[in-house]
């Protein structure tokens, strides 16, 4: 009976190591970001439309979502301002924001590329592509071209 009672502890001992390895090794989940559906969306101190206003935000303001309340999630912004938003007032389309006072646009995927234009900080642009450390944005007036990840959030 030792025999087997000493097999089973050595077998239980191995199964929770194998158990804590494979929660210690798995994947953590990328941060949700989400983008603002229209213009005047309200970002409010709670859950609820009874919550006090903190601001406003515009169509495509890129936003990270830290949680979820019934429909509504917490979020924060490039400047790490929180709140809340009514979930139906979000969509899933990639945007980014300047986060630096001004940024070049380039014509291609690297800073040995012609300006383009010069950005400034809070400009939102939606998300075409990505090489490397290189994101190719659309702006809602049709100018496009390439800035470095650095410079806008999120950077991924």
């Amino acid at each position: 009976m030792k025999i087997l009672h000493n097999r089973f502890a050595k077998l239980t001992t191995a199964l929770t190591v194998l158990a804590i390895t494979a929660c210690l090794a798995a994947p953590t989940f990328a941060a949700e970001f989400v983008s603002v559906k229209k213009d005047g969306v309200n970002i409010r101190s709670g859950p609820g439309t009874n919550m006090e206003i903190l601001w406003e935000v515009f169509k495509d303001y890129p936003l990270k979502v830290v949680s979820h309340r019934a429909k509504w999630a917490q979020v924060v912004d490039f400047e790490g301002d929180q709140g809340w938003v009514y979930s139906p007032l979000l969509s899933q389309a990639k945007t980014i924001i300047v986060k630096v006072k001004t940024a070049n646009m380039r014509v291609g995927p690297g800073k040995d590329y012609e300006i383009l234009a010069t950005v400034k900080y809070g400009v939102v642009f939606k998300l075409v592509d990505q090489e490397g450390n290189w994101m190719k944005v659309l702006h809602d007036d049709g100018t496009s071209g390439w800035i470095y990840s650095k410079l806008v959030w999120p950077a991924d």
